[in-house]
């Protein structure tokens, strides 16, 4: 009798382990591979397994971005970079194509959709200096599968320098907290997509304001239906690593941007001071044809427009406090 036992404890055991592993005449099926290499192709979970478990997921959970994600070094290495390497970039030269050649390739890196926009300039006069006509170009950068129609944000700061500036300041500064931004959103969640822009000739060639703002001129002209109702808002980086408190412009009175930078900024805890009536930079092109758009940046150094503007003006800590205004305004609420 014991015998007869264990003989039908032996094929039970066997029938249940043949059940288990789903096999069939005498094949082992090999076990799923990890969630990164299994196939993009839907599979039919075999009929032994358990109803009750938990899918798992398709996408990996993204975090949120927040002020705190801010690396300030990255930043200060495009200061020290583009003003102490590269140095002056008058929109239409060699060392501009230099400048836009390397942040094109850093923004690539960190997985964006990158084109050059073309920016046709005209001779004048910069500063005092006689510049001539040629070609710049608009750095843009999307990130991945974003819409003409989608609601977005563009953050932007323009490239450019007057010929006798190295530019640490003016605009090395806006750049690099620009590319400390686009790191830190790469692979995080923000409230809206976000377009970054390296704008051309941004630096006057003439006394009027039709001399000035090349670049996003250009970008403002280039955007299409879709694209002008998507856009929610437009921050211009400029002139931001020098001094402790962080200036707020606006283009117009009651400016919603303005009062959602402000906003931002008590979250996170950034002094700054709000600058009415702030047309000269970048968001002046998307204010004046009907878009919404602010400034961050303009606070008055003795280097501006000068030989003088070289990175040990600029704060590491002023390009910090902007940094991180600019990630929590970006962040989701």
């Amino acid at each position: 009798m014991t015998d007869m036992r264990r003989l039908a404890s032996s094929v039970a055991l066997t029938a249940a382990l043949f059940a288990v592993a789903g096999c069939s005449s005498g094949d082992v099926r090999p076990p799923a591979p990890p969630p990164s290499q299994a196939s993009a192709e839907p599979t039919t979970p075999s009929p032994s397994a358990s109803t009750s478990a938990a899918p798992e997921p398709d996408v990996a959970v993204v975090d949120p971005v927040r002020a705190g994600d801010l690396d300030r070094t990255v930043a200060v290495a495009a200061v020290r970079h583009l003003a102490g390497v590269v140095g002056p970039r008058e929109a239409t030269g060699p060392a501009y194509r230099q400048a836009a050649g390397w942040v094109s390739r850093r923004l690539d890196r960190l997985g964006y959709d990158v084109v050059r926009q073309r920016v046709d300039v005209p001779a004048g006069e910069s500063w005092g200096i006689a510049v001539p006509a040629g070609r710049s170009v608009n750095v843009v950068a999307t990130p991945p599968g974003l819409e003409p129609g989608d609601p977005h944000l563009v953050v932007g700061a323009h490239l450019d320098t007057v010929p006798q500036a190295p530019g640490a300041e003016d605009n090395a500064s806006g750049v690099g907290v620009l590319l400390a931004v686009a790191e830190a959103v790469a692979q995080r969640r923000t409230r809206l997509p976000v377009v970054l822009v390296a704008f051309g000739a941004e630096e006057p060639r003439g006394p009027s304001d039709a001399d000035h703002h090349y670049g996003s001129r250009r970008y403002v002209a280039l955007m299409g239906p879709k694209e002008r109702r998507a856009l929610r808002a437009m921050v211009s980086l400029d002139r931001v690593g020098v001094g402790d408190r962080v200036p707020v412009g606006s283009a117009t009175a009651s400016d919603p941007v303005q009062r959602s930078l402000l906003a931002a900024a008590r979250r996170a805890e950034v002094p700054v001071v709000a600058d009415p009536e702030q047309r000269s930079s970048d968001h002046w092109s998307f204010v004046r044809d009907g878009l919404p758009a602010a400034r961050l940046g303009s606070t008055p150094y003795v280097g501006y427009h000068s030989a003088a503007d070289v990175p040990e003006v600029v704060s590491a800590e002023q390009l910090e406090r902007v940094g991180r205004l600019v990630l929590e305004w970006l962040a989701p609420r």
